[in-house]
């Protein structure tokens, strides 16, 4: 007997990209299997420790039973976040915090919040590639404006950005400081966010997630623009502040109050957020800023190490980031796929090879960042020099035997 296939899976199912961070680590996995060290450049984690408070929280928790929290989230987590942005200057109240599993979540239920299924979202590529996968997830439509690898990846000129503003466009969606360029806004750019939004009734969606990893210049919140208060989302996130990635803890601030029920609703919709690593992220907040500027100090001698080497090598194009801990860079090769494989497959020097994220994966238009990738500068300085070397020579050998 012939049995019937299964049916079709979802249209939103068939089309959702594969992350560009991910895709490759069989290859990785296979290369380590056949003894070869792998420098992973490819994935925005750190490798410094995540902060004993987390661990000490997390012990000393003493109930009997890990039952269902408050859907808003814990009480002692939303209140350590209220101190967390009034050190900085951002006065909060309860209800403009909901506490979310991760930035991801935040960004999920800021866009549903915010648009119908069919409706436009505004991102500058390259973007969190993420974006797109969540935008597919809520039926919302990103809409792609390019900024310029030789101007830094800043935000193009006003009338450029308002030729993309149509009547189903409901937001601008930024990243600051900026995942995947480490480009950092400034004032201006701030404000011209500010214009577009009161202009055209639109919403901001600011994904902060960097905040601290500002290494020249300063930038603010988008949560300090006069005249925003009840169109400004912000997305937060512990994972990168505090190493903590894993522990997949974040929040949605917003001064609008219907915005935040709404949130809140989603929230209810999937109960709570989990309860163990709330306890451990309030105990983290409330350390203060004693593990921020140790860690900064850190990132950028790994910055300046990484663009150093990345500029030895003949012929790529990159700016040396102000924020984040990323680099965008183009890199003379034909097709950054097939050669990002080829560095897992083909390439070993003294059994190590180096992992980086292509770059098209970051772009929503078709074609786009085919020559660029996004290095991520988490391991120490001399690893990230080690690495950056590894991919000199890994192009050299690459191009030579795409010629022969």
């Amino acid at each position: 007997m012939s049995i019937k296939p299964a049916p079709p899976l979802s249209h939103r199912a068939r089309i959702i990209p594969a992350s560009p961070i991910r895709k490759l680590v069989p290859l990785a996995e296979d290369a380590k299997r056949r003894g070869i060290h792998v420098y992973h450049l490819n994935i925005g984690q750190p490798d410094i420790a995540t902060p004993e408070e987390f661990f000490r929280a997390v012990h000393g928790f003493d109930e009997k039973v890990i039952a269902y929290k408050n859907s808003q989230g814990l009480a002692e987590f939303i209140e350590s976040m209220i101190g967390y942005y009034d050190r900085i200057s951002i006065k909060l109240a309860k209800e403009n915090i909901v506490i979310t599993t991760g930035g991801s979540e935040a960004l999920m239920f800021a866009m549903m919040a915010v648009a119908e299924p069919g409706d436009e979202v505004i991102v500058f590529e390259p973007f969190y590639t993420n974006y797109n996968g969540f935008a597919i997830m809520a039926g919302v439509t990103l809409v792609p404006i390019a900024t310029d690898p030789g101007t830094g990846y800043h935000l193009p000129p006003k009338d450029e950005i308002e030729r993309h503003i149509t009547d189903r466009t409901r937001a601008i969606m930024i990243c600051n400081p900026n995942n995947p360029t480490g480009t950092v806004l400034d004032l201006s750019e701030l404000e011209l966010l500010t214009d577009l939004a009161l202009q055209h009734d639109l919403f901001i969606l600011s994904d902060e997630v960097y905040r601290e990893f500002v290494y020249e210049g300063e930038t603010t919140s988008m949560l300090k623009m006069e005249g925003l208060e009840d169109r400004v989302v912000v997305l937060d996130s512990l994972s990168k502040r505090y190493s903590l990635c894993g522990g997949r803890v974040g929040c949605v601030v917003s001064r609008n109050t219907e915005f935040m029920e709404s949130v809140l609703r989603f929230g209810q919709a999937r109960l709570c957020t989990a309860t163990l690593e709330q306890v451990g992220g309030a105990a983290l907040v409330n350390t203060g800023d004693k593990y921020i500027a140790p860690m900064i100090d850190e990132y950028r001698a790994r910055r300046d190490a990484t663009y150093e080497e990345l500029m030895n090598i003949p012929g790529i194009v990159c700016q040396k980031p102000s924020g984040a801990f990323y680099i965008m860079a183009k890199l003379p090769v034909d097709d950054i796929e097939s050669f990002a494989r080829w560095m897992l497959t083909d390439f070993a020097h003294e059994n190590e090879t180096t992992m980086i994220a292509p770059g098209p994966g970051f772009y929503a238009t078709a074609g786009m960042g085919n020559q660029e990738a996004r290095i991520a500068y988490v391991l120490n300085a001399e690893e990230c020099r080690r690495a950056v070397r590894l991919l000199a020579r890994g192009i050299s050998e690459y191009n030579n035997a795409s010629r022969n």
